[in-house]
């Protein structure tokens, strides 16, 4: 089955960097739409970036220019690199993709953004 695991998260002061990552299992992930969301306390879960299959990408204009999606086939890896966070970034971050006209989602995990 479709598994995606998280991992990179955790308390960072404003002004630091984190790179999240999420591996992924159970498909063909070079052929696979990468996509990760956030959800802050209280909020709708919001697109954050997009990488495509083809290396296509593109973000939400709250983290572009600080963010960067990437990916790697061989390890069957999304990653996020986050520079400058703000605390406004703060929420748990999930990676996600479709196949076959089903979502599939990780666990998330937490990005702390505090002094």
């Amino acid at each position: 089955q479709v598994q995606l695991v998280e991992s990179g998260g955790g308390l960072v002061q404003p002004g630091g960097s984190l790179r999240l990552s999420c591996v992924v299992s159970g498909m063909i992930f070079r052929f696979a739409d990468m996509t990760w969301y956030r959800q802050a306390p209280g909020k709708q879960r919001e697109l954050v970036a997009r990488i495509t299959s083809r290396m296509t990408t593109n973000y939400s204009d709250s983290v572009k220019g600080r963010f960067t999606i990437s990916r790697d086939n061989g390890e069957r890896t999304v990653s996020l690199q986050m520079n400058s966070l703000k605390p406004e970034d703060m929420a748990v971050y999930y990676c996600q993709t479709t196949m076959n006209g089903l979502h599939y989602w990780g666990q998330g995990t937490q990005v702390t953004v505090s002094s």
